[in-house]
């Protein structure tokens, strides 16, 4: 089994992007922020692809799951809007 570093790499690269994207997209579901939210899932998606487009050799498949992916964040983010905002904790 040969290992093709210049993939390696981009396995990592690409690992990494999409930890900090996933960060980023939760920090816009916890502030409630729909756009960023969807926006932030598409491309987490479109990162955590890479694997998938090599399996698939189809990467025109990838443009809808990242499409669906960002309607369902803003969807749930849209849900998640209708409750009552949380409040923080009180101070005496």
């Amino acid at each position: 089994m040969t290992i093709d570093p210049w993939l390696a790499l981009g396995v990592a690269a690409s690992t990494a992007a999409t930890d900090a994207v996933y960060v980023l997209f939760n920090a816009a579901v916890s502030s409630r922020r729909r756009i960023p939210a969807a926006t932030w899932s598409s491309i987490w998606y479109l990162l955590s692809a890479f694997a998938v487009i090599s399996y698939t050799h189809h990467w025109l498949y990838v443009v809808f799951a990242a499409a669906g992916s960002w309607i369902g964040a803003y969807l749930s983010m849209t849900f998640l809007s209708r409750d009552k905002p949380l409040s923080g904790p009180r101070t005496s």
